[in-house]
């Protein structure tokens, strides 16, 4: 039985992205809610359509990395069920709009893309600004180098010698 399709904001698609194996995924279960079809159907018919699903498009979870989402998860929201779930990656949930051919999924993935790419492209300026970063902190630790050794020279100049000097001058009677 369907449930019912929840409203789609930015918020609710991005709480159900998840990172499995280094990469950015959506669970079968999240999708169908998503989608507001049932769970068994999403699965039924990706099973049907298992040529459009490569690896790099869809995977199921291991029994381990279900205990690991089970733990971070503090719910077993997943308890119960006899097969790991199939996390889809971006390429995967882009794929699911032409197996599950209705409206709200076309709706729902059009969403769903255009936030991984805002995902992807605020990666790419986090990238940049950290590269510029790394760049500024190379920079600054050789000046700091510079910067030390001028503290160390006027550190040197402004002590009061040790030994007292020779006068200059002419030398009169007496300055011996």
């Amino acid at each position: 039985m369907a449930r019912k399709p929840r409203a789609i904001t930015d918020q609710v698609v991005v709480n159900h992205i998840l990172v499995i194996r280094g990469t950015k995924v959506m669970l079968d279960a999240d999708l169908a809610e998503l989608y507001g079809v049932d769970n068994k159907q999403l699965k039924r018919q990706v099973r049907r359509n298992s040529d459009r699903f490569p690896e790099d498009f869809m995977f199921e979870l291991t029994i381990d990395e279900l205990k690991i989402l089970r733990s971070h998860s503090g719910t077993s929201r997943w308890g119960g069920t006899r097969y790991p779930p199939m996390a889809f990656t971006e390429q995967g949930v882009a794929m699911l709009s032409s197996v599950l051919n209705s409206p709200r999924a076309i709706q729902v993935n059009v969403r769903i893309i255009r936030i991984f790419t805002r995902m992807r492209e605020l990666v790419m300026t986090h990238k940049d600004i950290l590269l510029k970063l790394e760049k500024l902190e190379h920079e600054t630790s050789r000046n700091r180098t510079d910067l030390q050794k001028v503290f160390k020279t006027l550190k040197q100049m402004l002590r009061p010698p040790t030994e007292p000097r020779k006068r200059i001058g002419y030398k009169t009677t007496g300055d011996e």
